[in-house]
């Protein structure tokens, strides 16, 4: 390959060409690159690159080359459309989805190293990691359902990984572009000893448990961040803590420890009598939270203290996500807005342990996570004449 690749583009924004013929055309690192799931993370994911791609073959970090974008029913790869990158959901030609036609084509992209970056939170996509992996491609995610879910899969992703030397980075996983999982990995690599992590996982709880001081029903802030984005379509996936729960497993996989979600002991916020609701209907039966909650309001200003929903893992593996009453001079009780706060109490960090804070919600900052774990692959790799 003569020149650098084209331009990673989801909507026809013409690179200039000044920028173009600046860009240098020796030694440099070649990554073949494949999005699966262009929704709202996978477009912003698009952007980024487009937007930063000029700067990093100018800089001689990487090139990179678009090969083709995968939705949830079909498929447009380069080989059938030479404008792919500037046209994205306008593709000249399409294919039905084909998962394994899809990774086939990325890999075998000529004198190039190939990721593939799963933005879906498909489960179907997930089982496959380890024969990717085990094939030589990267694979990068924000798709939880890897780390989270059966034990015997993780173990053969990482497996899979080791044998072949093929990157697995999932920093997106946990509290989006916050760097958690790098900074547990980097206290483990350099022989810290984990004793506890604890945190606030998750952005739209933190946002109600700010909100909620009593002057609105919490159905009615319920209501609120369903209209502004910030829960999921069904907001009982945010309130029955269970997306919190994975992260955790994550986190504890990641120290080591073969945590599996049955053992984390999770107090959903929904009761019993709306859990099994269709969604409209319990849309319309949320005030049905209001005097629980409230309840539990007064308890925690009985107790001079502040509401906070709290995942919990110990060094002996056990592990809680609660809606529990914290100390007003809590680090917790400061958070803002979305804010994902986590704090590792390590063998170095015992005294006062290491914190990591910030937004921890929303397709920008989760794309950022995700083009990170690109750039760490891309700069462990072979530089190419």
């Amino acid at each position: 390959m003569n020149s650098c690749a084209p331009q990673l583009l989801e909507h026809p924004k013409p690179l200039p060409s000044a920028l173009a013929l600046a860009a240098p055309v020796s030694r440099c690192r070649e990554l073949a690159v494949g999005v699966i799931g262009p929704g709202r993370v996978g477009s912003a994911l698009l952007d980024q690159l487009r937007a930063a791609q000029p700067r990093l073959q100018r800089e001689g970090r990487v090139r990179l080359r678009l090969c083709g974008v995968v939705a949830s029913k079909r498929m447009w790869l380069d080989c059938d459309d030479a404008e792919l990158n500037s046209r994205h959901g306008g593709a000249q030609v399409w294919r039905p989805n084909d998962l394994d036609a899809f990774a086939a084509h990325v890999r075998g992209v000529e004198a190039s190293d190939a990721l593939l970056i799963d933005c879906s939170a498909s489960d179907a996509v997930a089982s496959r990691y380890p024969a990717w992996l085990a094939a030589g491609l990267h694979v990068v995610t924000p798709n939880k359902l890897a780390g989270s879910g059966a034990l015997e899969r993780w173990q053969a992703i990482r497996a899979a990984s080791a044998a072949s030397g093929a990157r697995f980075r999932y920093e997106a996983t946990v509290c989006a572009g916050l760097p958690v999982v790098q900074t547990l990995r980097d206290l483990l690599d350099t022989g810290d000893e984990l004793i506890a992590a604890e945190g606030m996982f998750s952005g739209t709880l933190a946002w109600l448990c700010n909100r909620h001081d009593g002057s609105r029903p919490f159905s009615a802030l319920v209501h609120e961040a369903h209209a502004l984005g910030y829960t999921e379509p069904d907001p009982r996936d945010d309130l029955s803590g269970m997306d919190v729960a994975r992260k955790l497993v994550i986190l504890a996989r990641e120290a080591g420890w073969a945590l599996s979600l049955d053992d984390v002991a999770v107090e959903s916020l929904v009761p019993a009598a709306l859990a099994s609701l269709s969604r409209d209907d319990f849309l319309e039966r949320m005030e049905e939270l209001d005097a629980p909650m409230a309840a539990r309001l007064a308890e925690a200003r009985a107790a001079g203290g502040v509401l906070r929903h709290v995942a919990h893992l110990d060094a002996r593996g056990r592990a809680s996500v609660r809606l529990a009453v914290l100390p007003a001079d809590h680090a917790f009780a400061h958070s803002r807005l979305t804010d994902n706060v986590v704090q590792f109490t390590t063998r170095r960090y015992c005294d006062n342990p290491l914190l990591v804070q910030g937004p921890g919600a929303g397709p920008e900052v989760t794309a950022a996570g995700i083009f990170a774990d690109l750039l760490r692959i891309a700069e462990s790799l072979e530089v190419r004449a």
